[in-house]
């Protein structure tokens, strides 16, 4: 085997033991022995093995306990039982706890090579498969954040980060931002990958329900009959539980969930994310300071869309191509420069969610290949610029300029008429009158 897989034999008969590993050698393996149980689990351990050949009578680690030492630290390892013709009964239940094959005494060393070979090549295709999964989850999650905006980047760079940490995550952000996207990310891109992603909204649920759902059992109100659920923190064992909008859940959980993430048992990575202030609901007294330090810390801010203004044109063609995959029969190809200009003016308080539904909704209705201006206003409705102030107070200018601004944009919408602008206003049309009077 050109590749030189790494075997490991293991057999209390030293003589019995090299005998296999000079053969396994011969055709193309790395090889190494170990007399004992003990020693097999010690050099596992150090350095893992492609394939593990053990004798299943040994004292005092046999070749069961090799099997279950082994698969606890690499569960896909292939692991060969050796055992004599009386003990197949054992070796049966060994494949049961999930040996690779058996093989009774006396053997022909070429049977043995070739039982092998085929768990060598089952591990390889493993191996690959795996790869395969987790590239295909970090390109999933990739695609889904979308832009190059220097608050993107910051983003992305944090997720590479941290995704190999165990250390508990809180995601912050606002409604629509894509904290699940987020979440997502960085489980793929660590290693825990190949494992579950168990995600739950802490909002959705009533109590008991929600309580079910995470540690196990029927609701309250809901027993016998049919059997009980495991509950999500069983379920994403060796993989990431995520609590979104982790500040609505119930008081009465926050202490199971404490308990839960402080008995360390869990073999779980737990993210949490939420859009409201945990920190002022500690201070309110809705939500356990001890919990809060137990979530915060690793912190994840996810930009809101307002924030990241550069990447609408390249979100709009993302969310225009998913739309036409489900709408293939959509006349919609784009969007005009001056709808785009648009929309990277809007506050977007629905954030990414709402920029996506609004592409869909385009995507529905569209009759023309370009969406215009008056398309893109019309789907979006009467309020698309919602609170203003957080872009002010980014891009600030004075009170004075704010003010005459504002004046002249209500004149504009009424046509010039300084009655009707003095209605809006809340003024005296001569207040209006004098302005004008000052200004020429």
């Amino acid at each position: 085997m050109s590749d030189r897989l790494r075997v490991l034999v293991v057999d209390d008969v030293r003589d019995m033991a090299q005998t296999i590993a000079n053969d396994l050698d011969a055709a193309g393996w790395a090889t190494e022995v170990a007399e004992s149980g003990e020693m097999a689990l010690a050099r596992f351990a150090a350095r893992p093995a492609d394939v593990v050949v053990t004798d299943l009578r040994m004292s005092p680690v046999d070749g069961m306990e090799v099997l279950a030492g082994v698969k606890k630290i690499d569960p896909d390892t292939p692991v060969v039982i050796m055992t004599a013709f009386g003990a197949i009964e054992t070796a049966v239940e060994a494949m049961r706890r999930g040996a690779f094959h058996f093989i009774t005494k006396p053997f022909q060393l070429a049977a043995l090579r070739s039982l092998v070979e085929r768990a060598g090549r089952e591990r390889a295709l493993s191996s690959e498969n795996a790869l395969l999964r987790r590239m295909l989850h970090e390109s999933r999650a990739s695609r889904q954040l979308v832009g190059s905006s220097p608050p993107m980047r910051q983003l992305r760079a944090l997720i590479e980060q941290i995704a190999d940490a165990a250390s508990a995550v809180l995601i912050s952000g606002e409604t629509g931002t894509g904290k699940e996207v987020v979440a997502l990310a960085i489980h793929t891109g660590g290693r825990r990958a190949e494992g579950p992603f168990v995600a739950i909204n802490c909002a959705a649920l009533p109590e008991p329900i929600l309580d079910s759902e995470l540690f196990g059992g029927a609701p309250a109100g809901q027993g016998g009959g049919g059997a009980d659920r495991r509950g999500l923190f069983v379920e994403a064992r060796g993989g990431t539980i995520f609590f979104d909008e982790i500040g609505d859940l119930p008081p009465g959980l926050q202490g199971k969930l404490l308990r839960v993430l402080q008995s360390g048992g869990s073999d779980i990575r737990c993210i949490a994310a939420t859009q409201k202030d945990l920190s002022a609901l500690v201070e309110q007294g809705l939500f356990r300071q001890d919990l809060f330090f137990r979530l915060d810390v690793l912190r994840v801010p996810v930009p809101a869309l307002r924030d990241r203004a550069g990447d609408i044109p390249i979100l709009v063609e993302h969310f225009l191509g998913k739309s036409r995959e489900r709408l293939p029969q959509s006349v919609l190809a784009g969007f005009e420069a001056e709808a785009l200009d648009f929309l990277a003016g809007c506050d977007w308080p629905g954030n990414v969610r709402q920029l996506e539904n609004l592409v869909e909704r385009l995507a529905v209705t569209a009759s023309t290949p370009l969406a215009r201006l008056d398309d893109v206003k019309q789907a979006l409705g009467p309020a698309p610029g919602a609170d203003p102030i957080p872009r002010l107070v980014q891009n600030p200018i004075t009170l004075e300029a704010l003010t005459e601004r504002y004046i002249a944009g209500v004149l504009k919408s009424v046509g010039g008429s300084k009655t009707k602008a003095a209605e809006i206003l809340g003024v005296d049309a001569s207040t209006l009158y004098r302005r004008e009077k000052r200004s020429s």
